[in-house]
C-alpha cells in the first residue's frame, strides 16, 4: 500500500518520541527520518519502528485520523523545516511535503519565491510567514481548510489575497497562518485554493 504524507509524519513523531525516551540516538533519528521521508510504501515504513514499543509502532502505522470540528488537527506537529526562503536574482521554492515552522521569512529581490502549503504540515497551530518582495515576486498558496490572515503592505506594489476556492472559512481547530511583510516595486500574492483531498492530485 502506498504511504501518504500523513503516514510518514506519524512514523516521524514516533521516532522523535523514541529519542526523547532515550531509545534511539540523534544520529539514528536523523538516519531513520531520511528513510521515512523517502519511503513510498507502508512496507518501507514498518522497519523504521520495528525495534520500538509495539503500541507506538501500531499507532504510527494506522491511517491518519479524519479532520473534524472539535478535534485537534492532525497536521499540527513535526520537525520544523527551513525558516528562510531567499531569492536574489534567482528563484526559490518550498512545496510538497514539508513542515512550516512557527516563523518563516521569504525574501525576493529581483527574483521570485514560491511557497505551497497544500501538502505541508505545521509545527505549531499558529504560524507566521513574513514576505518581503523588492522588485521581485512571492507567491504563497494556502489550502482552503486552514485559516489565513493577510496583513502585508504594498508600496508601489501589491500585497493581495486571491480566493480561488469558493469555500467557507476553515474551522477554528485548523492551523492558522498569518502572512505579513512588504511589497516594494514588487508583488506578494496569496492564493487560497482547494485543499488536497484523499486520492487527489494537487492542481496548480
Amino acid at each position: 500500500m502506498r504511504a501518504s504524507d500523513a503516514d510518514r509524519e506519524q512514523v516521524a513523531q514516533v521516532l522523535h518520541q523514541a529519542l526523547s525516551e532515550g531509545r534511539i540516538t540523534m544520529a539514528e533519528l536523523e538516519e531513520r527520518l531520511t528513510s521515512v521521508y523517502a519511503a513510498k510504501t507502508m512496507g518501507e515504513l514498518k522497519p523504521m519502528t520495528a525495534d520500538l514499543p509495539v503500541t507506538s509502532t501500531s499507532a504510527a502505522l494506522q491511517p491518519a485520523p479524519t479532520r473534524a470540528l472539535g478535534f485537534p488537527d492532525n497536521r499540527v506537529g513535526g520537525h520544523p523545516g527551513s525558516t528562510l526562503s531567499i531569492a536574489v536574482m534567482s528563484g526559490a521554492q518550498r512545496k510538497g511535503s514539508w513542515v512550516l515552522p512557527s516563523q518563516h521569512t521569504s525574501v525576493a529581490f529581483w527574483g521570485g519565491t514560491e511557497i505551497d502549503l497544500r501538502a505541508a504540515r505545521f509545527s505549531e497551530k499558529h504560524s507566521t510567514i513574513t514576505a518581503v518582495a523588492i522588485m521581485g515576486g512571492i507567491e504563497i498558496t494556502v489550502p482552503d481548510d486552514i485559516n489565513v490572515d493577510v496583513t502585508g503592505i504594498g508600496l508601489m506594489g501589491g500585497f493581495v489575497l486571491e480566493d480561488r476556492s469558493g469555500a467557507q472559512p476553515a474551522p477554528p481547530t485548523a492551523p492558522t497562518v498569518t502572512i505579513n511583510g512588504l511589497a516594494f516595486w514588487g508583488g506578494v500574492v496569496v492564493y487560497r485554493k482547494p485543499a488536497k483531498r484523499d486520492n487527489q492530485q494537487i492542481e496548480g
